[in-house]
């Protein structure tokens, strides 16, 4: 992976491991919402649910318009989708080590004499 590549991953994970992010990701991908509609869909200030608005559209998860006054926001499917096989690559490399941990382990172990 390139550094930028390696960036990218780090947006990614630090946008999804907030559990409010997530939950308006949710809600934008369901269709698109105006920031102050979000805002009312939470115990915080608005300008909160715009940083994590900003954090999760610096990530490239959702992508903002405006229209008028309000800004839009609507969740990005493709991103979402790259996410998922990033994620499913890693459990490939994860479980590929785990085969060879187990390969090891029972080469070492000596055989049952019964």
């Amino acid at each position: 992976m390139t550094e930028t590549d390696e960036d990218r991953v780090d947006a990614l994970f630090h946008a999804l491991s907030d559990r409010t992010r997530r939950d308006i990701l949710r809600r934008v991908l369901t269709g698109e919402h105006s920031v102050s509609a979000l805002a009312a869909n939470y115990d915080m200030s608005f300008a909160a649910v715009q940083k994590h608005v900003a954090v999760l559209e610096r990530a490239g998860l959702i992508t903002k318009r405006r229209s008028g006054r309000e800004q839009l926001a609507s969740g990005d499917v493709e991103a979402v989708r790259a996410v998922s096989s990033m994620l499913a690559d890693l459990e490939q490399v994860w479980r590929g080590r785990i085969a060879r941990i187990d390969d090891l382990l029972l080469a070492d172990t000596p055989p049952i004499q019964e």
